[in-house]
């Protein structure tokens, strides 16, 4: 059932991505009709750019080498010019159907009508190779989001507590030596006292990080008290058990279904991806995470996907911090992600519970961001002063 599942899973997104791509090719040629001298060579940018994702992805797990990493960052970005140029055209689209009802627009065949036809393509081209590019421009330039919040529990001698906390990392072909480096070094730069990575660190399939040695550079991550994951759906798509081996061995402690008492001063609690439910054995449930835990002293939870946030407030959790929404990445999917998490970005508070949702620092599919920035969480927290004090 398994195996069907996911052939069936692959073969609706290869569908999908054929009838945009015949979607955009067929509008394209119909505006080339008027310069046919060009629509050989359409047809075989369309060609390269509709096979370079699949090809790029599929070479890789064979011969990771220039030629397959650039076919994956081509069809990375044509993912958004899909997006964008689809937007465009069926805007067009419909204009043309009112235009069908009430003939605003010039005689068709006419001199002003090729006119016309020119200025359109001209504009949309324009437009999405703009979109991307200040996109692209946008995912690397990460901000720093800070939060200050008070947890009303003592954490012993601790009064408070600076994390540093990132999700949604993907490292891997697209997000690589120099982009994994500039994680490292801002998070350095803030001085936390403890570092968290709230799922999806790596991105799929582990080779690339390896072929890129890029673990060194989480090596130089410095905490004095630790730094902590917890998995991501794409640590179990790419294989978690390798992901995790490697993150350990590069001075990453993965958390999985378990608590921790840091300084007998505060609890550490990570879970298990909801994808775990996906394989022969399920996750545990939040409480099951805080037996035999001593829970007058404060909790933060890792939970990459931000669902179900009640769970984490009946069970007592003072802070939650999650990631996967990516809050869409790409406009106008922020829209979507906002109807289907109750946060998909950002800080909110129900009971005593605290929860922060990052838009996540690195990118998946394109390395493109136009629906927000990339960030990495600052986060205060003060604790209740002793009672003696």
């Amino acid at each position: 059932m398994k195996a069907a599942n996911i052939i069936i899973f692959i073969s609706i997104i290869l569908s999908i991505h054929f009838f945009v791509n015949f979607y955009i090719y067929q509008r394209g040629m119909q505006w080339l009709n008027a310069y046919p001298t060009l629509k050989s060579t359409f047809r075989i940018t369309m060609l390269v750019l509709f096979l370079s994702y699949p090809a790029g992805r599929f070479l890789e797990k064979i011969w990771y080498a220039p030629p397959s990493t650039t076919l994956h960052w081509i069809g990375a970005f044509w993912f958004a010019g899909m997006l964008y140029f689809t937007l465009s055209l069926i805007t067009v689209d419909l204009v043309r159907i009112a235009n069908y009802f009430f003939h605003f627009l010039p005689t068709k065949g006419s001199e002003a009508y090729l006119k016309l036809k020119l200025i359109t393509g001209t504009v949309i081209t324009s437009g999405v190779l703009l979109t991307m590019f200040i996109g692209f421009l946008n995912a690397w330039h990460p901000k720093i989001s800070r939060h200050t919040i008070n947890i009303d529990k003592q954490a012993n001698s601790l009064k408070s507590l600076k994390i540093v906390a990132a999700s949604d990392i993907h490292l891997g072909t697209i997000i690589g030596p120099r982009k994994t480096n500039k994680l490292v070094e801002t998070i350095n730069s803030l001085q936390p006292d403890l570092i968290l990575f709230a799922g999806d660190v790596v991105d799929e399939d582990v080779q690339p990080v390896i072929k890129q040695n890029l673990g060194e550079n989480l090596k130089q991550l410095n905490a004095p008290l630790g730094v902590y994951a917890s998995t991501g759906n794409h640590e179990y798509i790419g294989g978690v058990e390798r992901a995790v081996e490697y993150l350990t061995e590069h001075g990453i402690k993965v958390l999985r279904d378990t608590s921790i008492i840091i300084n007998n001063s505060f609890v550490i609690a990570a879970r298990e991806d909801r994808d775990k439910n996906r394989t022969q054995h399920k996750r545990k449930e939040i409480k099951e995470l805080l037996q035999n835990i001593d829970q007058s002293l404060p909790i933060i939870l890792l939970d990459h996907q931000p669902y179900n946030l009640q769970d984490a407030t009946d069970a007592g959790i003072d802070l939650q911090i999650s990631g996967h929404t990516h809050h869409g990445q790409l406009w106008p999917f922020g829209y979507i992600t906002e109807k289907i998490f109750e946060v998909s970005r950002g800080y909110k508070q129900k009971d005593s519970s605290h929860f922060i949702v990052s838009t996540g620092f690195g990118t998946w599919g394109p390395p493109i961001r136009t629906g927000n920035r990339p960030e990495i969480l600052e986060i205060t927290i003060h604790f209740a002063p002793k009672i003696d004090e």
